[in-house]
């Protein structure tokens, strides 16, 4: 199965943070942020916007003195050992965070041996998860991060699933027809967030971003009841820009 791998603005923080860890990595009693941005090559204001994320994160912390040493979330992720549970950990933390600051049910969303898998999510008494009446594996076509992760693969690869799983109609406004499914897939940029406004659930709105490291297609998704859909465009562009430390967690 081939990818469609575009660079979006998380992917691209995401570098620059790398490059950000792995200069205060190699400074075990700190580095000045004048330091980092002569090594990274990173101007001041993009800087500080990084190390402020990357410290809320906890893969950084600053000194008394100011200069900035790696963080507990870090070593935890680049431990070996237990690896895997602590990755869960920093994204679910993320999550949380992220649901709380957005008001929503917040979904962390994998494409794995051809089927759409909800790997985490987080949500609560005023932020419910979707009703899964439908299997989501069945059901890409209907909601915004099946065809946020749709979108990622190559044509072919959109065809094979498509062929393995019936686009079904669950509401009045689900897209059953494959060619207009496709069309839109293949046209829509990948810096805009794909959405499902009630297309899988009546009373339901979604939007998806995409999240993907390395060969591993995933997104992030929100989801609202539909009372709120005067929220969903700003909240899916506000989780296009926080998708950078679930994206990060997964890269490191």
């Amino acid at each position: 199965m081939a990818l469609m791998h575009e660079p979006t603005a998380p992917y691209h923080s995401v570098q620059d943070a790398l490059r950000i860890l792995e200069t205060v990595a190699r400074h075990s009693t700190g580095v000045t942020d004048t330091k980092l941005a002569r090594t990274t090559g990173l101007g001041v204001e993009r800087l500080t916007i990084l190390l402020r994320t990357l410290r809320r994160e906890g893969y950084v912390e600053q000194l008394t003195d100011g200069a900035y040493v790696t963080g507990e979330a870090l070593s935890r992720l680049g431990s070996a050992a237990g690896r895997e549970q602590a990755v869960r950990e920093q994204i679910q933390r993320t999550l949380d965070r992220l649901r709380d600051s957005l008001g929503a049910a917040v979904y962390v969303s994998r494409y794995v041996d051809g089927e759409v898998t909800i790997t985490q999510y987080a949500a609560g008494p005023t932020t419910p998860a979707v009703n899964e009446w439908v299997d989501f594996r069945v059901s890409a076509h209907a909601t915004a991060l099946g065809k946020s992760l749709l979108g990622q693969l190559d044509h072919n690869g959109r065809r094979d699933h498509l062929s393995r799983h019936k686009m079904a109609r669950l509401t009045s406004r689900t897209i059953t027809s494959d060619r207009l499914l496709l069309s839109r897939l293949e046209t829509q940029p990948p810096t805009v967030p794909h959405l499902d406004l009630q297309e899988y659930a009546v009373g339901t709105v979604c939007a998806a971003v995409p999240i993907t490291a390395g060969a591993s297609v995933g997104c992030l998704a929100l989801s609202l009841p539909v009372e709120h859909a005067h929220r969903l465009r700003q909240a899916a562009d506000t989780l296009n820009r926080e998708a950078g430390p679930v994206l990060l967690s997964l890269a490191i």
